[in-house]
């Protein structure tokens, strides 16, 4: 259905392909990518483009944000899981890659976090069940990520929507991910610090995959705690605590033996 590339604008192709229902561009971004809703006839699609390549005000270039779309697009070919919307098509232009995705309906956890009735203060609010099932589904992708040689970059609630209808959990805009391990070479990386490990601060400090097991036991912090290591903020168990504590503390030598540490601290059910 999709052609490998096309020799017009992104927003032209799009208005040919079905109706845009929805436009994410710099009033609900800073990234300088410009992504679509689009119905078609039979389907709807989530698509990202790399903006305007005359946009200055982005933290990324026109090139470098070239450059993350095929990254993303990597990621995905490499990975499938049920968290991540399926990659229909990589289309070239003249505007550069156009990534077109399954649209995954929900609510984004990233936003008015103050605010009682945001998603992201809704989504806390479940039972402790509801958003370990959650975190489970989470750190199973990541396993699978881990295992293709993913590391963790510029993970936070901002890249997880939730359909509070269905109880579905979606991860999106993993762009910033490396395959890999690397070395931190921005001193204080991109990210939401109460998402960050400590070596992402720090210039030259080495990113890999004990990134990944502390940035995921800080997303269960933000969740089921106060984002502190208060046991009595924390809503889990006596176990599943002191994984998060040994995460986040003395750290685990690999995101597998997080993860393999974390599922045997679930409850019996």
């Amino acid at each position: 259905m999709f052609p490998g590339e096309i020799d017009v604008q992104p927003p032209t192709y799009l208005d040919h392909l079905g109706t845009i229902f929805a436009r994410f561009g710099s009033d609900t971004q800073d990234s300088g990518n410009v992504s679509y809703g689009v119905q078609t006839a039979t389907h709807r699609y989530f698509v990202k483009t790399v903006g305007d390549s005359a946009d200055t005000a982005p933290y990324l270039d026109f090139d470098g944000r070239v450059a993350l779309l095929r990254n993303a697009a990597q990621l995905a070919r490499s990975v499938v899981h049920p968290l991540l919307p399926t990659l229909h098509a990589e289309i070239e232009s003249p505007g550069g890659p156009v990534l077109v995705y399954d649209w995954r309906d929900g609510e984004h956890l990233g936003t008015n976090r103050d605010d009682p009735s945001s998603p992201h203060q809704r989504f806390r609010a479940l039972t402790t069940p509801e958003i370990c099932a959650a975190l489970d589904a989470l750190y199973d992708l990541h396993a699978r990520l881990d295992e293709a040689g993913w590391v963790e970059g510029d993970f936070y609630d901002g890249t997880l929507l939730y359909d509070f209808t269905e109880s579905r959990l979606t991860v999106i805009d993993l762009d910033s991910y490396h395959h890999g391990p690397f070395r931190n070479d921005m001193g204080r990386m991109f990210g939401a610090s109460r998402f960050m490990a400590p070596e992402e601060f720090s210039l030259g400090a080495p990113i890999d995959t004990r990134t990944t097991a502390y940035v995921m036991a800080r997303t269960a912090l933000v969740f089921l705690s106060d984002t502190t290591l208060d046991r009595s903020a924390f809503r889990g168990t006596d176990a599943q605590y002191a994984v998060l504590q040994e995460a986040t503390t003395t750290r685990y030598p690999s995101y597998s033996a997080f993860h393999r540490a974390w599922l045997r601290s679930r409850p019996e059910l």
